[in-house]
């Protein structure tokens, strides 16, 4: 009987463990001590087949172990080995709303412009090159249904020209400017709509406001109800300033009432607005979490009571530790989804690793640009330097402060914020604001998960 590799972290009066394919197991410390000591006899023999099973320990020649272990490693990992699967178009970074966390800009920031029909052909026909079969095409801005046309025949020439290839495809937009116009043609092309809905009026009117300064709750909850009437795929996410700690009740019930099925509880990102209004805006990691687990609760409360309603976050980190699947998000991977996960073209022709990095372009600093669409082709974007050093930067299991962490095959890195912080691709500051979000969600689904009615709830969301 061998030792496999694991992470640990000592809770309590128990030992939890996890190894790299996302398997866990609580241990009382006399068991951790005979496992560590490779004393198995003392284990029973419960508590032995349940090591065995999750690949702690092994009892078969290491050659043979390894071989049983490449499967579902390789299916936890599945997403290293597909192209690039997601293609953000940035129609404009013009906007008709003045969000107060808004990353997309800051008051810097001068020159607005559109994406123009020849460079939408020359992005597509990049895409297009991607070897996946199953792609999407993300319509993103500013507010890019003042682009509408360039969307619609975006839509129009990669369907006629995607072979064997199938694109899912979905617009990123505030609501304001829907049309019946422009339902009908995304009802027509099955485009899924995904908006920004902060919750109750008193929060999502102090958070989001047109330039004007006009609330914008009522129209947004309308347009939810005309897109959904259409039978238009619609979801929301919610991001958290400091006007949302107080309301997480509220702002569940929001989604409840607007009839959403899935709430994604979002921290605000040091991005553009955010970063410069923070001192109005912000909060501390342990605000953040205290109202997520509030949030969390009332999600659960109303599961029990018969109403379905998810959690972003909290599917996305169970599809990998209960589901034993990993996803597509981007920043819950390693490495992380930029370049290789998913591309941004930007308005003037530039492409980025992704939309955090070309958020950063407009911020200043254009490290991550990958190329552009005149000058590259898919192949020449990923062999660039910079779509190699965001790969090994965001590699969990190869970073000082994340290899030997117990959440390490759940989590990510960001590349992006780590240089838009502290000015380093590879985090320099061990436990920081996105590390301790990470961390205190994780801590609190494994207590969760100890009840066993919900675990069947999260079971449902997965």
């Amino acid at each position: 009987m061998k030792l496999n590799f694991f992470n640990f972290e000592k809770r309590g009066t128990q030992y939890f463990l996890t190894n790299d394919l996302g398997l866990y197991t609580y241990l009382s410390d006399a068991d951790f001590q005979h496992l560590v000591n490779e004393d198995f006899e003392s284990l029973d023999a419960l508590t032995l087949t349940d090591l065995k099973n999750k690949y702690f320990i092994y009892d078969t020649e290491p050659d043979v172990f390894i071989e049983k272990m490449v499967e579902p490693y390789r299916n936890s990992k599945q997403y290293s080995l597909q192209g690039t699967s997601l293609h953000i178009f940035v129609m404009t970074n013009a906007c008709n709303m003045n969000c107060v966390y808004c990353q997309a800009q800051d008051t810097d920031q001068k020159q607005k412009g559109k994406m123009s029909i020849e460079m939408a052909e020359k992005a597509v026909d990049i895409a297009l090159q991607t070897p996946v079969r199953r792609m999407t095409f993300e319509f993103q801005g500013g507010e890019p249904l003042t682009n509408f046309g360039v969307i619609k025949h975006i839509i129009q020439y990669s369907s006629a020209r995607c072979n064997d290839k199938e694109i899912d495809y979905s617009v990123v937009t505030n609501t304001m400017l829907l049309t019946d116009e422009m339902l009908r043609f995304f009802q027509e092309h099955d485009v899924s709509i995904s908006t920004s809905l902060d919750g109750n009026p008193a929060v999502h009117n102090q958070n989001r406001r047109t330039i004007a300064g006009e609330d914008t709750h009522g129209i947004v909850v309308k347009n939810i109800t005309r897109i959904r009437q259409t039978g238009i795929s619609i979801g929301a996410i919610q991001t958290t300033t400091k006007a949302s700690l107080d309301y997480p009740k509220e702002i569940v019930q929001e989604y409840v009432k607007d009839g959403l099925t899935s709430v994604f509880i979002r921290p605000l990102t040091p991005l553009g607005y955010a970063n410069e209004h923070w001192d109005e805006i912000g909060y501390t990691t342990d605000d953040f979490l205290k109202f997520y687990r509030k949030a969390l609760h009332e999600i659960i409360e109303c599961n029990k009571k018969g109403i379905y309603i998810s959690e972003g976050h909290a599917t996305i980190f169970l599809q990998k530790i209960i589901g034993h699947f990993s996803g597509n998000y981007m920043e819950l991977r390693s490495p992380c989804g930029a370049s290789t996960g998913q591309i941004a073209y930007y308005y003037d022709g530039n492409v980025y690793t992704c939309d955090e990095g070309r958020m950063l372009a407009e911020m200043g600093n254009p490290f991550f640009k990958l190329g552009n669409v005149y000058t590259d082709n898919y192949n020449t974007l990923m062999e660039s330097r910079v779509c190699s050093a965001i790969c090994q930067a965001s590699v969990l299991e190869g970073l000082a402060s994340c290899s030997d962490c117990v959440y390490q095959p759940y989590c990510g890195v960001c590349p992006v914020i780590n240089l838009a912080l502290d000015n380093n691709i590879y985090e320099r500051q061990p436990n920081n604001y996105r590390c301790r979000i990470y961390k205190g969600i994780l801590d609190t689904l494994f207590e969760l998960l100890k009840d066993k009615e919900i675990e069947e709830i999260f079971q449902s969301w997965v």
